[in-house]
Parts: C-alpha cells; sequence; structure tokens
C-alpha cells in the first residue's frame, strides 16, 4: 500500500471532518424548507426590491408549472415540471449560475393532471449533494447523480399501492441522516374522485412513513401510522421534519388531525397531540391537512386547517395524550395551506385566506404583531426568509417582502413575477416557496424560474 505523504494525509483528515460534519453546506437549499427545514437561511445580501427586469441574474423558461420548489445544491438546481405535449413527468437540472439547462429525465408519464388545483408534479425533489430524488404524486420515484445518471427508479403503487388522497398527492420527500424519507397519509379504503381511482383494491390502506436506502431504493421500514380521523381529514399534504433535540434526532408528522414525534432512526412514536376534530365536530369538519410542522425554541407548530387554530407541542413531550403548550386564537393566527418559518427567535405565519402574517413567541405563543400585506389573491406558497426578510408569493407570482423583526410589521416591496395572467386557485396559480442560496432567490412563477440577486 503507498505511503500517505503529509499533504495527502492533511486533506484527507480535512475531508473527514467536513463529511463528519453537516452534508449540507450553509448556503444550500436541499429540500423543500431549506437548510434548517423551518424555511430559513443564513444567507445575507439579499434584495428586497426587484421585478421580471430588474435584478434579475438569469431567467429561464419552464416547460411546466407545478407547485414544486427548486431545491439548490452547489451550482446546481433542481426543480420537477410536467410536460403536457409528451405527457411527460420530468426531473430538471440547471446552471445555478447560469440558468442553463444542464439535463433532464424523464421519471414517469401517461398522465399529468387529476384535478384542476393541481398536478402530478407537485412535490419537490431532495438532495443530498450525492444525488437527487424526484417523487411524483403517480407513485413513481427516481434517484440520480449529479450529472443525471439513473441510480436508481421504482413504482411504488407495485409494493405499497397508488396514494389515496382525494386532492393531488404533494408530500415531498426528504433525505436525512442517511435515509431517503416518504409520507405517505392517506384514505384508509379505495375511493374514485373526480373519474379517477384513489388508490390500489388489495393493497393495505393504513398511513404510513417509509424510510428508504437513498443508494439502492430499497425499504428499510415502513412505519404504520393510525390516527381518529376519519375520512378526507386522514389525508395530509404535509411533508416530514426533522430535528435535533435532547441529543435525539426527531421526525415531526402532521396529519389525521394528530401531530406525533418519532425517532428518526427507527420511525418509532413517543409523542402525540391529538389536537383537533376527534368526531368531526371540532374547529371544523372532514378537511385535508397542508402545512408541515416547524420547529423553532425547542417548540414544534402544527398548523390545523380552515381557520382553525395553530398548536404548540414541546420537542421533549412524551406519551399519546400530550395537551397543547398553546393555542392560537384563529380570528388573529391561522394557517390553512401555508407552513409557518422560523427565524431569529421567532415564529412567522401566513394567514393563506386574509393575507397576513404574525410574528408569535415560540415558548408563549404572544403574538408580537399581525400585519397586512394588502395581497389581491391568497398566499399558498410558504414563506422563506433570510436576512432579515419575510419572502411570500401569492398565487399571482407576486412577492410580498415583510422585514422579519419582532418589533413591527413592515411591508418593504411588493413584487411583481408573474406572467400577468392573474390565476385564483387553479393549475395555473402559484404556490411555489422560494428557494434561497448562492446570495440569491430562486423564484418560481407560471413561466419562468428567477435567480434574483445582487
Amino acid at each position: 500500500m503507498p505511503t500517505m505523504t503529509p499533504l495527502r494525509r492533511t486533506l484527507s483528515v480535512l475531508t473527514l471532518a467536513l463529511t463528519a460534519g453537516s452534508a449540507v453546506c450553509a448556503a444550500d437549499w436541499p429540500n423543500w424548507r431549506g437548510p434548517s427545514q423551518d424555511g430559513s437561511s443564513p444567507e445575507t445580501g439579499l434584495p428586497a426590491k426587484f421585478s421580471r427586469t430588474e435584478g434579475v441574474k438569469w431567467a429561464t423558461d419552464l416547460p411546466g408549472l407545478s407547485a414544486s420548489v427548486p431545491v439548490v445544491f452547489g451550482n446546481k438546481v433542481f426543480i420537477t415540471a410536467p410536460i403536457a405535449d409528451k405527457q411527460e413527468l420530468v426531473g430538471l437540472c440547471y446552471d445555478a449560475t447560469t440558468g442553463k439547462e444542464l439535463w433532464r429525465q424523464v421519471v414517469s408519464g401517461g398522465g399529468l393532471q387529476w384535478d384542476a388545483k393541481s398536478n402530478l408534479a407537485s412535490p419537490s425533489p431532495v438532495t443530498d449533494g450525492e444525488r437527487v430524488v424526484f417523487l411524483f404524486a403517480d407513485a413513481v420515484a427516481g434517484c440520480y447523480d449529479m450529472d443525471g445518471k439513473e441510480i436508481w427508479k421504482r413504482d411504488f403503487k407495485e409494493t405499497h399501492g397508488a396514494f389515496a388522497t382525494q386532492w393531488t398527492y404533494g408530500s415531498s420527500p426528504n433525505l436525512d441522516g442517511g435515509k431517503l424519507y416518504i409520507q405517505v397519509l392517506q384514505r384508509n379504503e379505495t375511493f374514485d374522485f373526480q373519474g379517477f381511482p384513489k388508490g390500489t383494491p388489495g393493497k393495505d390502506m393504513s398511513s404510513y412513513i417509509l424510510a428508504l436506502d437513498p443508494a439502492t431504493g430499497k425499504d428499510l421500514w415502513k412505519h404504520i401510522r393510525p390516527t381518529p380521523a376519519q375520512v378526507e381529514s386522514l389525508e395530509a399534504f404535509s411533508s416530514p421534519v426533522f430535528a435535533d433535540h435532547g441529543g435525539r434526532r426527531v421526525m415531526l408528522i402532521s396529519g389525521g388531525d394528530t401531530l406525533t414525534l418519532h425517532d428518526a432512526a427507527t420511525g418509532d412514536e413517543y409523542a402525540r397531540l391529538t389536537t383537533w376534530n376527534l368526531a368531526g365536530e371540532g374547529y371544523n369538519k372532514f378537511f385535508r391537512l397542508v402545512p408541515s410542522p416547524v420547529v423553532g425554541d425547542g417548540i414544534a407548530l402544527v398548523c390545523a386547517p380552515k381557520n382553525s387554530p395553530v398548536f404548540a407541542m414541546p420537542l421533549d413531550s412524551k406519551g399519546k395524550e400530550i395537551a397543547p403548550s398553546w393555542t392560537s386564537d384563529p380570528k388573529v393566527v391561522t394557517s390553512d395551506v401555508s407552513t409557518p418559518a422560523f427565524y431569529n427567535g421567532h415564529f412567522y405565519i401566513v394567514d393563506s385566506g386574509r393575507r397576513t402574517v404574525s410574528c408569535v413567541e415560540p415558548k408563549t405563543g404572544k403574538v408580537l404583531w399581525t400585519g397586512d400585506t394588502g395581497s389581491k389573491s391568497k398566499f399558498e406558497s410558504s414563506p422563506s426568509v433570510a436576512d432579515g426578510k419575510l419572502y411570500i408569493t401569492n398565487f399571482w407570482g407576486d412577492v410580498y417582502v415583510v422585514k422579519a423583526s419582532p418589533d413591527s410589521f413592515e411591508l418593504l416591496s411588493t413584487n411583481s413575477m408573474g406572467d400577468g395572467s392573474k390565476p385564483n386557485g387553479d393549475a395555473s396559480s402559484c404556490r411555489s416557496s422560494i428557494a434561497v442560496a448562492n446570495k440569491s432567490l430562486f423564484i418560481r412563477v407560471q413561466d419562468k424560474l428567477f435567480c434574483v440577486g445582487g
């Protein structure tokens, strides 16, 4: 065996040290909620004012619109899209510096849309810098290396059945701790919706979390997650979120009228907050859940749907019947669709319908301020926050920039980035959140992907 030179030895030690630390650089946005999985980024030097022509580093035409968020790792941007004329669902890779398309892969095809509100390319991709995974609502996933070479592809209908959600499945996969996680919170029986069959007869229709080996795509474990919810309330379009607490890597799952905390390594559940709608007579009747959990200052938030409260749960909770540490007044703080963000010690919660933003203390639930953005259309994207600024995109593609400070509400700017069509909740509406990386904002609207920066 050849002798290692001092220089090679030093480089090897540095490489091992870097590998042992976080696999994600602070400047990356590797999944739909960013490097800390809370909608925040440590990036600085970001613009408050921009437009389709002002402050644009580059803009590229996308082959199709979807709600999926661009993810960024190093000099590559990954995104999904449906291609209507070819009936293809594709994963795309762009150069983060120039916007040039580097490669595309057809992951699935044969059908692009099951309802008027969204399409099958809604889940966001996820990357760890070694590979990228694209998952689509037809239960087909593909994994590729950073140069676009296929590593594996799976159709989960064959092993676990089609995803049984009334509206089109939109949960995003996540990579954490060397595992790939896919969340399927679904109806417990097959059914038809708007002419399309949901679920697979003969398959177990329980809701579950699936952990896979990202290198091979093979199942590692499947955790069945029962809840007391009924019919549509069983369905969730949230995504798994991970956080460190008390020396443990915690996985948080929201849906089925329930927030659960799990050991991320095994999927074992150790705490459960059953919050709302136990018999369909609580804050709402049978409604799906959209927002994902968010963690800050040792507190997990979960947002009940349709103008219901926001509930808080300590991460050190244990047991099956945890009472919330606080519950918001839904007339002031609520979110039907947008996942809240956590930044510099505070939660920022966007009310999708009233188009307001609230700044909330994690431990107490005290509302420090609520401000009206003045948006003329709904927010169904989730806020991204960095450099003291909160960025939110409405249906039209207008980006509202709010000062991220506990002191007071301040609207810094409104920036028109959409194509001018002003959609109102159909599949052409802008629902993609903004990715923050490389001192830039990556903004997806109806027709384009923009890179905006100083």
